[in-house]
């Protein structure tokens, strides 16, 4: 789509609501031609502290006009967010004139919409009052602010439970079995890999150590430990054992309210690496299904069946975690409504206290993109939702925890649900940004957040084994970064 901004240069705002409102369309910054059937004209015209947005949109034949004003205040920071407000709204209700229909979470096109409701809550705003705001100002549909209000109230709970010193550990193992055809995270499969394992987790072990000696010298605390992938548990139940150790080595274990591992696919569960889990102190663990449809595991890369689900599932039980997730995922190729609800209500009839319900993203890594497979539409992946919410509910769950990502079907979200008392912190860190992210191994994103504030800094580990492997320092280097961020913020230079 080609855009026109006249008087302003607010790319990023204007590049995000078009990727949220119209997916699939790029931004081209050229004039507009007659006969162009794809743009959108953005002017802004400020004068005496009053701004006054008009989008123009032309799209296959539909138009739309519409006209935002409003009184710009505070500091220079604050002006620049309510300018972005206004444009991105008048985006929106410039679509909605179109006659295109009303999308769930309105003009929001950010990662984490429940955000703003959080810092509302915290600010004094009454429950009615943020819903409301959600509802006028970003054209939120009153079901997802109602969600966002659960979600973003259990963000601010958690949010009281932590300290300045807090922070969560996140260790990745970028390897699996197979690659899922959804897939678009740095991930290699064993079979065609093995040979970069032992030294990966030679290089892991070494920066957990490394980090951890200096997370001391900060007088930091972990609060939370998450192992993801990839799928950790492809490591043999040694190499497990090395990792853990190594995390128990390095840092002072004792705050530390939770030990995740993400056991993932089921066809890497064995007693041996549950009994490793448990041996460690891990409390919680996920077994990822994504489907429980023969046919569908067939179709996205699985070379598991739903039987072996089941089995593992029975595994974990046997080792008494006291918490299980399991993910499933509405939208995957060769599913149906009438399918997804099987495969929910199998993974209630376990009883466990956690599972997270993902909408399919068509991501641009992904072997989606480039086979010919029948994708659920937006139609049928609302039917998926619409049963899923009440199942949960009625199986004693509620939403904790949501983000969206880019090129969602139906443009919905991801959603977290536990039973009361069984939350994973670490998922509402990181998804609300409540306190620092230290992350090892390849891939990782070091996320450092001054408490209190909307100050967020990143680094980047290298993004594959092998390199992650040969270069380590890269991640010396990231650990540097975080040290000098916290002891600015204690003002010792």
């Amino acid at each position: 789509m080609k855009l026109v901004l006249n008087g302003h240069d607010e790319r990023y705002v204007v590049e995000q609501s078009l990727m949220a409102l119209f997916p699939g369309e790029l931004p081209v910054y050229e004039p507009v031609a007659p006969g162009d059937d794809a743009w959108a004209a953005i002017t802004c015209d400020e004068a005496s502290g009053y701004l006054v947005v008009t989008a123009d949109l032309f799209y296959h034949g539909a138009s739309g006009v519409y006209t935002y004003g409003m009184p710009l205040t505070g500091s220079a920071f604050d002006r620049e967010g309510q300018r972005r407000h206004a444009i991105g709204a008048c985006f929106y209700l410039a679509r909605r004139e179109m006659g295109l229909p009303e999308l769930p979470w309105g003009m929001l096109t950010g990662v984490r919409p429940d955000k703003p409701v959080t810092q509302a809550l915290a600010a004094g705003k009454t429950p009615e009052e943020v819903r409301s705001m959600l509802e006028t100002e970003y054209f939120v549909t009153p079901s997802r602010a109602a969600l966002a209000l659960e979600t973003g109230s259990a963000a601010l709970e958690a949010a009281r439970g932590l300290g300045p010193q807090d922070i969560a550990v996140y260790v990745g193992i970028p390897f699996g079995p197979t690659r899922c055809a959804y897939c678009s995270f740095v991930s290699q499969s064993v079979e065609k890999s093995l040979g970069l394992v032992p030294p990966y987790v030679d290089a892991l072990v070494a920066e957990i150590a490394a980090g951890g000696r200096m997370v001391r010298e900060l007088g930091l605390r972990v609060r939370a430990f998450y192992m993801g992938g990839g799928t950790p548990t492809t490591l043999t139940a040694a190499q497990l054992d090395r990792v853990l150790t190594a995390f128990e080595d390095a840092f002072d274990i004792l705050p530390c309210e939770e030990v995740t591992v993400e056991a993932g696919r089921p066809d890497t569960i064995t007693a041996e690496k549950l009994a490793v889990l448990r041996s460690h102190g891990v409390d919680r663990v996920s077994v990822n299904p994504q489907t429980l449809e023969d046919h569908v595991l067939r179709a996205i890369g699985r070379r598991h069946t739903a039987e072996d689900v089941l089995r593992a599932m029975d595994l974990v039980a046997s080792y008494g975690f006291p918490h299980v997730n399991m993910d499933l995922i509405a939208g995957l190729p060769e599913d149906t409504p009438e399918g997804f609800r099987r495969s929910l209500d199998r993974c209630l009839s376990f009883g466990t206290d956690n599972v997270t319900i993902h909408t399919l993203a068509l991501k641009k890594g992904s072997r989606i993109l480039l086979e010919k497979r029948s994708i659920p539409g937006p139609g049928e992946v609302t039917q998926m939702l619409d049963y899923a919410a009440p199942a949960l509910r009625r199986a004693g769950l509620a939403p904790y925890y949501l983000y969206r990502q880019k090129y969602m079907s139906g443009s919905f979200e991801n959603i977290g649900w536990c039973k009361p008392g069984s939350a994973c912190l670490y998922n509402i860190y990181i998804m609300s940004e409540l306190c620092s992210i230290l992350s090892f191994g390849a891939g990782g994103s070091t996320k450092m957040v001054e408490p209190g504030t909307n100050h967020i800094e990143r680094t980047f580990n290298l993004k594959y084994p092998k390199e992650y492997t040969e270069r380590p320092e890269k991640a010396a280097a990231n650990q540097a970064a975080f040290a000098a961020f916290y002891r600015a913020l204690k003002g010792d230079r």
